[in-house]
């Protein structure tokens, strides 16, 4: 294409964490514009961050119904391409079921709805509308879990026996009175956030790594969750018994009480052959042990990786790649795919990145956490 594609934005504005996280990422292949958006449920708000975003201001609307009906009534050299949902979660499914009729591809924060009747509602709509659909569990994007996947997926680690996944955060451990910053009172509230909280919000990551690396399906789970926080509604912590596959188990644990701890997501995998370790504060190294030689220390942007893990980097070993790269991955292979949607007719499409299915499936693990929680812990079959 002779152009780069059109984004619009739902949600993001003016003080918002992953508004400018989104945008960032969108734009630093150099593939994507920002073309118009409604940042806020505020007009007033919507207005303002429009404004310092140097978005004409006949592009800045007011809803998202809005935002459609016109955008796709312009002309299609000037109308946008995608459609970037950034918004609480419950707005998540009527947003995307929207853009979807107005003829708009998806870009959706996860988690992708707040049960899993929407989740495969949105499903069955992508399906129809046969545009494409993307899912920002953005930590697929990191070079070193690609190259963890390549590891597993090609037997190096041999058949998997253990893994565990930790998810642990610290921002939700003060008390409740406490909590006058906009993401934690929605991210707290039930009829926003959905039915789980923690589990939802971080749970959904380790779920979503663990099946991307391992390329194993959990098959079963028995979770205990806690609200150790007076007056919370919604979990903040969670322990997740997880069985894979045929034979192989793993650990789950989620905290937003965690207090010290930053965003500590980290895995380890565990095979007949070797293991491997990764951490998301420490991006850029994997670390491979072998029963008998040393542990390798593999660094991103060296020579010593497979070729699709060298190709999401950016720049040369020892500049350190992270959060918003990672993001921009998602975005970069999303970009592409609609590249060929619209040149080639939908023939070379790779889907390197979360979609559609995923996020019923994240909904469908959450569903079997909370039923498991809620009946003694008992083994819920997925």
């Amino acid at each position: 294409m002779n152009r780069k594609l059109r984004m619009g934005m739902v949600g993001g504005g003016t003080g918002s964490f992953t508004g400018p996280v989104h945008r960032i990422a969108a734009q630093m292949d150099n593939k994507i514009e920002l073309a118009c958006g409604v940042f806020s449920s505020s007009p007033e708000k919507s207005k303002l961050t429009g404004r310092a975003l140097l978005i004409p201001h006949e592009r800045v609307y007011f809803n998202y119904e809005e935002m459609f009906h016109k955008e796709s009534k312009l002309p299609l050299d000037q109308r946008i391409d995608f459609v970037s949902i950034i918004t609480p979660n419950n707005l998540h499914h009527p947003v995307a079921m929207s853009a979807l009729d107005h003829g708009f591809h998806v870009l959706c924060e996860k988690p992708m709805t707040t049960t899993l009747k929407e989740a495969k509602d949105l499903e069955q709509k992508v399906s129809e509308s046969k545009k494409l659909f993307c899912l920002t569990h953005n930590y697929t994007g990191y070079p070193m879990v690609k190259e963890a996947r390549r590891l597993v997926l090609e037997d190096q680690l041999g058949k998997l026996r253990r893994i565990v996944v930790e998810y642990p955060q610290g921002w939700l451990s003060k008390t409740l009175e406490h909590r006058d910053d906009k993401q934690i009172i929605w991210r707290t509230n039930p009829e926003i956030a959905g039915a789980a909280g923690c589990m939802g919000d971080l749970g959904t990551h380790c779920g979503n790594l663990v099946e991307y690396i391992t390329g194993l399906r959990i098959t079963a789970v028995s979770a205990d969750l806690s609200i150790f926080i007076d007056g919370g509604s919604l979990d903040d912590d969670g322990s997740v018994l997880l069985r894979l596959g045929d034979s192989a188990k793993g650990i789950l644990w989620a905290s937003q009480v965690a207090i010290g701890h930053e965003n500590s997501l980290n895995i380890r995998i565990f095979g007949e052959k070797g293991s491997l370790e990764w951490n998301q504060e420490e991006p850029n190294t994997l670390l491979v042990r072998w029963p008998d030689k040393p542990t390798e220390i593999k660094r991103t942007a060296t020579d010593f990786l497979g070729n699709e893990p060298f190709l999401h980097t950016r720049i040369p070993a020892g500049h350190p790649e992270g959060y918003l790269e990672g993001f921009a991955n998602i975005y970069s292979a999303f970009a592409s795919d609609i590249c060929s949607y619209i040149m080639d007719n939908n023939q070379n499409i790779s889907g390197d990145y979360p979609n559609v299915h995923d996020g019923v499936t994240t909904m469908t693990l959450i569903n079997a956490i909370l039923d498991s929680n809620s009946n003694n812990n008992k083994w819920v079959h997925i």
